[in-house]
Parts: structure tokens; C-alpha cells; sequence
């Protein structure tokens, strides 16, 4: 008989910015796949009660931006569940605003969520997967992160995105002969609270037609495949690799 190597079960996984939007699905794939799941996010009353519609779920408060936070998840996740086996780098923040305007406070706060916060919480979630000779971490990026959108000006997002794509190829070549696989999975536009606006509207919809070989923006249900995928065993061969789910919008 074979074995499914998309199944999660007796994974620990820890997702962030699981209050909503792709982190609250993602926490609901996982379960549905067999994993513990820890949610966290900073709305701790949010992913509390999100997490208690979901088998072998909890909600735990976490500011990734708080490196004592950070801390503090990873401790007690292994005090709890004995291991930690999969992160999920979910959390991020946007701005749109275009250069010219965008100020480097705000450009600083955007790189201390979606870059620093990655790194900090993988460096620790790491350290407990070293210890352990295996684990797998998966940051959410973005295709922001690997062409210019112009149009909808971000550079703060974009920025950090693609620090998040090289640094999880970079922590992937350190951690590949240790156990520790690092992969990145960069969503085009799917919904959630950052692209409510676009769509919501009209003209967000005949951008996203427009702009989009596949004539249409990403329903939540079509990450489900590649999270499962760089998060199981399936890429059991896999680390430093970015997987685009875009509908074909880096591919033109």
C-alpha cells in the first residue's frame, strides 16, 4: 500500500497571520490534512476563535515585529506539543503608495513585518528544527516579489518580498545537509484583507481580466495544492525553490 505523502498527520505546524484571509485557510488545509496546527497572529481574540472551529487547532497571540514573541511561540509549541515540525511564514503587512509619497517610516515598517519578522522567527524556529535533523519552513512571498507592478505601487512590499525570496534560498543552502528544507510559495493575487478592494470592485475584476493570462484572479482553494505540497513530504526533495501560483502572470 502506498502512503499519501501529501498527509500531515502528527506534524506540529505553526502558521502565522492566521487570523484571516490565506493564514486562516491555510490553518484549515493543514488540520484537514492531520496536523496540529498552532495559529497565531497579533489579534489574539480573532485566531482564538477561528482556531476553535478546527480539530487539533489553537490560537496564540504573536507580533512577529517582538522578537520575544517570536520566542515565546516557538517555546511553547514544543512545551506543548513535544516538537515542531513545519512553519508557515504567513504573516505581512502592505502599504500602496507610490514612491514619491512613500515615507521611509512606512517603508521601514512593511521590511519589519514581511522581512525581519521571517527572519527572526525562522532563525528561531530553526534552531529548534537543527536540533531535531528535520523540518520544513515555508514563507509566503508573493510574485510582488519577483516583477514590478507599477500600476499598484508598493515598493516597500515588493522590497520585502523579494528579501524573502533570497533569504529563503539562502537559509535553504545553509540548513540542506542538516534536515531543515526552506521554501518559498509566492501566491499572484488571491483574496484576503490586503486585496478586499480590488476585489470587491469592478474595476479591480477588469484589471485582474486584463492583466492575467488566465483572465481571472486565484480563488483561495487553488493554494491549497502547493501549501500541502512544500509543507508535506511530497517535496521530500525540495528546499530553496519558489513555487509562482499566479495564473500566469510571471510567465508574460
Amino acid at each position: 500500500m502506498v502512503s499519501d505523502p501529501f498527509r500531515m498527520d502528527g506534524k506540529v505546524v505553526i502558521v502565522t497571520g492566521a487570523s484571516s484571509g490565506l493564514g486562516a485557510r491555510f490553518s484549515e488545509v493543514l488540520t484537514a490534512a492531520g496536523a496540529t496546527v498552532v495559529m497565531a497572529a497579533r489579534r489574539e481574540l480573532a485566531v482564538q476563535e477561528l482556531a476553535a472551529r478546527l480539530p487539533r487547532a489553537t490560537g496564540m497571540r504573536c507580533d512577529i515585529t517582538v522578537e520575544q514573541d517570536c520566542a515565546s511561540l516557538i517555546d511553547l509549541t514544543v512545551q506543548v506539543h513535544g516538537r515542531l515540525d513545519v512553519l508557515v511564514n504567513n504573516a505581512g503587512v502592505s502599504n500602496i503608495a507610490r514612491v514619491e509619497t512613500e515615507t521611509t517610516e512606512d517603508f521601514r515598517r512593511v521590511l519589519e513585518v514581511n522581512l525581519l519578522g521571517t527572519y527572526t522567527l525562522s532563525r528561531l524556529a530553526g534552531l529548534q528544527m537543527l536540533k531535531e535533523g528535520s523540518g520544513t519552513i515555508v514563507n509566503v512571498a508573493s510574485i510582488v516579489g519577483l516583477v514590478g507592478l507599477g500600476r499598484m505601487p508598493q515598493a516597500a512590499y515588493a522590497a520585502s518580498k523579494a528579501g524573502v525570496v533570497n533569504l529563503t534560498r539562502e537559509m535553504a543552502a545553509q540548513w540542506a545537509r542538516r534536515g531543515v528544507r526552506v521554501n518559498a510559495l509566492a501566491p499572484g493575487f488571491f483574496p484576503s484583507e490586503m486585496t478586499e478592494e480590488l476585489f470587491s470592485s469592478d474595476s479591480g475584476h477588469a484589471w485582474l481580466e486584463k492583466m492575467t493570462p488566465m483572465g481571472r484572479g486565484g480563488r483561495p482553494e487553488e493554494l491549497d495544492g502547493a501549501l500541502l505540497y512544500l509543507a508535506s513530504d511530497a517535496s521530500s526533495y525540495v528546499t530553496g525553490s519558489v513555487l509562482t501560483v499566479d495564473g500566469g502572470w510571471t510567465a508574460v
